[in-house]
């Protein structure tokens, strides 16, 4: 290993809060209990009902993976690299294998690209909701920008100089 994380570390990220997976399910539900109704009475369903009923159910469904897809990521930094896993993706990278890092900045912190040789994955540093001044929500990771910082610097990445006055930047090997 060419960095310093001489222990395991791991982290989660920020959890929603299930206030809006809820909306979304409750507005399904309404929306599929009013079509239900029109279509028992012999009425006929507009095809707005219809619609709307699918692209609730579109909404509620990716919220909800989205929440669970929080719910089981982790991030682990030890001395062997680096393991992340969301219950879709699995990732293994040791320092040596970690080719590339992208970094995209955004409204809501920063998204993180880590790129090996066959797999990648991605991990977005805090980033806080706030509407007039009040903070609403938080996304990612609490302790993304030290977790990005030991990414390279156990992985020996430089910053790719032509990278560093444009969005997104770029980290490479030395």
């Amino acid at each position: 290993m060419q960095g310093e994380v001489n222990q395991v570390q791991e982290f989660h990220p920020e959890l929603n809060t299930p206030r809006g997976e809820l909306i979304a399910w409750g507005s399904t539900l309404l929306v599929a209990a009013g079509w239900i109704t029109l279509a028992l009475s012999g009425s006929r369903v507009p095809g707005s009902v219809s619609f709307l009923g699918v692209v609730l159910l579109l909404v509620a469904l990716s919220i909800s993976l989205g929440n669970w897809m929080d719910r089981q990521t982790s991030l682990r930094l030890g001395p062997e690299g680096v393991h992340f896993c969301n219950g879709l993706r699995d990732v293994r990278l040791g320092w040596d294998e970690i080719r590339q890092v992208q970094v995209f900045p955004g409204r809501w912190g920063k998204r993180v690209s880590v790129i090996g040789p066959a797999s990648h994955f991605e991990f977005r540093t805090l980033g806080e909701v706030t509407v007039q001044g009040e903070v609403k929500g938080r996304m990612g990771f609490v302790e993304g920008e030290r977790i990005l910082l030991a990414i390279l610097k156990a992985a020996n990445l430089v910053p790719k100089p032509e990278s560093q006055s444009t969005d997104p930047y770029y980290y490479v090997r030395k």
